[in-house]
């Protein structure tokens, strides 16, 4: 009993130790990702000034500043659709500076049934390596494609927002429009893209007739997810937790909403990276004798690899405000299980449902 009862002392020393190991390893985590950030701000706000020593030659970089902002229902890019149009639900509002384009630009637009919207990937950890030294930037040649499950492609037979320029294309559905204001749906744009254009999308001359793709991306349902089910504790979880958002939010109720989550997680939105090795998830026990590590923020690899094997991975979708939890078995079957509010959800200011109801009821 003395022997057992000082082993059981020794595995709840190291759980503990193990415990105040992951919390270090995720304050260094989001110190870096602050500090990423503020590199960012610093040399985007940093002017370039003239060399008068040298002769005059051609510009090495054209001057260009955001002319609006998205307001996204995605708060995060995890979550945040592949492609456009592939979630109709996904809404944003483009919102123009007026400082630098007149309500006046936007006449016409609510003719069009879609826009092509011209943005820049702001939240790409590349960015600053591009700023410092473009020619020196390393970016790399090849990614990995997520329908080829980790094969690699060359970065411009792609999507992917690591660019030599990290400047993004996308078509969306035309809502609405109001002063400078534009409701799309089918966006797949994170909330606060900087927007660079927009572009009437032209179906005599964008869609083109006999247009054809590789073979890897004809696999059909290469990501689809096999179910979604929601849990009556999700259900009642997301009823508290949208009288506290409905006023901010993009939908017209919690119903809408749900068919939202729907859409988003029809589609496999794990990376290949958190497929292999889960991070920013949650490790859950299915017994309540499975240890003290559940509940614990998984941060990596051998964090991930040390969970019991009765543990499984809780992923999280950040969607107006609100926190989604849902797990995934290995038939991709998902489970949507809780709904929480973020901290950020009551600090929302910004254009909702309410603000576009008259305008869509005319439609």
């Amino acid at each position: 009993k003395r022997k057992c009862g000082h082993l059981t002392a020794r595995v709840r020393e190291l759980e503990d130790s193990l415990a105040d190991a992951v919390e270090k390893a995720a304050a260094e985590r989001r110190g870096r990702v602050r500090a990423q950030q503020s590199l960012r701000r610093a040399l985007s706000e940093q002017g370039a000034s003239p060399d008068k020593g040298k002769p005059a030659t051609a510009p090495a970089s054209y001057p260009m500043a955001p002319i609006g902002t998205v307001e996204s229902c995605f708060s995060t890019r995890n979550g945040t659709p592949r492609q456009p149009l592939v979630v109709p639900l996904a809404r944003a509002t483009v919102v123009l500076n007026p400082a630098r384009v007149a309500a006046e630009a936007l006449e016409g637009l609510a003719s069009y049934s879609h826009c092509w919207i011209l943005y820049v990937f702001h939240l790409n950890t590349d960015l600053d390596k591009m700023w410092k030294d473009p020619a020196r930037s390393k970016l790399k040649a090849k990614v990995r494609v997520p329908r080829l499950k980790g094969g690699k492609m060359g970065v411009l037979a792609t999507r992917t927002p690591h660019r030599p320029n990290p400047i993004g294309l996308s078509v969306a559905k035309v809502e609405a429009v109001d002063g400078h204001a534009i409701l799309l749906s089918g966006v797949d744009l994170v909330d606060g893209t900087p927007v660079l254009d927009i572009k009437p999308y032209l179906p005599y001359s964008d869609s083109v007739e006999g247009a054809t793709i590789p073979n890897w991306l004809e696999v059909d349902g290469a990501l689809a997810v096999e179910s979604i089910h929601f849990s009556e504790h999700f259900i009642s979880s997301l009823s508290n937790c949208w009288a506290h958002v409905q006023k901010q939010a993009l939908y017209a109720s919690a119903d809408e909403f749900q068919d939202l989550i729907k859409e988003v997680l029809s589609w496999d939105i794990r990376s290949l990276s958190q497929r292999l090795r889960p991070h920013q998830v949650t490790i859950e026990s299915k017994a309540d004798d499975c240890g003290s590590k559940a509940d614990k923020d998984c941060r990596n690899k051998e964090d991930y690899q040390a969970a019991d094997s009765c543990s499984i991975v809780v992923y999280h979708l950040h969607l107006e405000g609100i926190d989604v939890s849902y797990k995934i078995d290995e038939n991709s079957n998902i489970i949507v299980d809780n709904a929480a509010l973020l901290p950020s959800a009551a600090n929302q200011n910004r254009c909702s449902y309410l603000t576009w109801r008259d305008k869509l009821s005319t439609l």
